[in-house]
């Protein structure tokens, strides 16, 4: 099991190119190893092939929004239990709010900065190692 330091995957999601790039030069600088994504289809082609640690994703994008992301991550057997950060611009209202916390994401208001952005991160990496441990301690299903 790795360390948040020992190059954990986060894949960061934004159509705006800048800012997407930035939070991944941020991460790279503490040691992840950062992707990026600026559309819902490019990102679950990257989060099927990679296995992100984490995911860094933006709500509002064209075509599909984060909860559409959502829907789709959590879809797939191996993403199903990603941790995810929602970052938004825009209010939300609370049945929103309420149904990313039913597809297990977390929310935060942009401007979201770089000292905020590495703390979520660290969070988000040490709740998928915590979840991994514990399926892991429970062994194998039972049939």
């Amino acid at each position: 099991m790795s360390s948040p330091n020992d190059a954990a995957t986060i894949l960061v999601i934004d159509d705006h190119v800048a800012l997407a790039q930035g939070f991944a030069q941020a991460l790279t600088g503490a040691g992840y190893k950062a992707l990026v994504a600026h559309t819902a289809d490019i990102a679950l082609r990257e989060a099927q092939l990679h296995q992100p640690e984490a995911i860094i994703l933006d709500f509002q994008m064209p075509f599909i929004n984060g909860a559409g992301f959502l829907y789709r991550l959590r879809a797939n057997e191996d993403l199903r239990r990603t941790p995810v950060l929602v970052i938004t611009g825009q209010t939300l209202t609370d049945e929103v709010r309420a149904e990313l916390r039913e597809l297990g994401a977390q929310v935060r208001t942009k401007p979201l900065g770089l000292a905020d952005l590495l703390t979520e991160t660290r969070a988000l990496v040490q709740r998928g190692h915590d979840e991994r441990a514990s399926d892991s301690a429970k062994g194998p299903p039972r049939i």
